[in-house]
């Protein structure tokens, strides 16, 4: 029997992000592909070199990702040369940004904060940064799921 809830009319909450999330990347593939890195491996190199060396199962937690996706995103980063991992203590692997991979991430950054500029003066400071909040509480609220 399906039962009818009107509390939840409307959009489905992923496929609504997912279109989102698509569009926007789309945008910042496009500035970003003269350079030839996407941005899932922007963000990759962007929390490597914050917090390098890191230890793999953290990163993939910092990026919302399972590690096996994380893993599938760092192996081109390896082969440009990009990103280097290495056994760290015990059964952690750590990765850290090569002298390459640093000067890619930093080439890479005017594209991006060229869009990223443009991004938040369409939405405007103030919704962006309701935004940025709402998106912070989504991704604990499915994070909490899955715990």
């Amino acid at each position: 029997m399906h039962m009818h809830h009107d509390s939840i009319e409307g959009p489905c909450a992923c496929t609504a992000l997912r279109k989102a999330a698509r569009a926007v990347s789309r945008v910042y593939d496009d500035a970003l592909s003269g350079r030839g890195i996407s941005t899932a491996q922007f963000a990759i190199l962007r929390h490597v070199g914050r917090g390098e060396p890191v230890a793999l199962s953290p990163l993939a937690d910092q990026l919302a990702m399972d590690r096996t996706t994380l893993y599938r995103g760092l192996a081109p980063l390896e082969a440009k040369g990009w990103v280097a991992v290495e056994q760290g203590p015990g059964k952690a692997r750590l990765a850290s940004l090569t002298p390459a991979g640093r000067a890619a991430m930093n080439e890479a950054e005017d594209d991006w904060h060229e869009v990223q500029a443009r991004i938040i003066a369409a939405l405007g400071a103030e919704q962006w940064a309701t935004l940025q909040s709402t998106l912070r509480a989504v991704t604990e609220i499915a994070r909490q799921e899955i715990h």
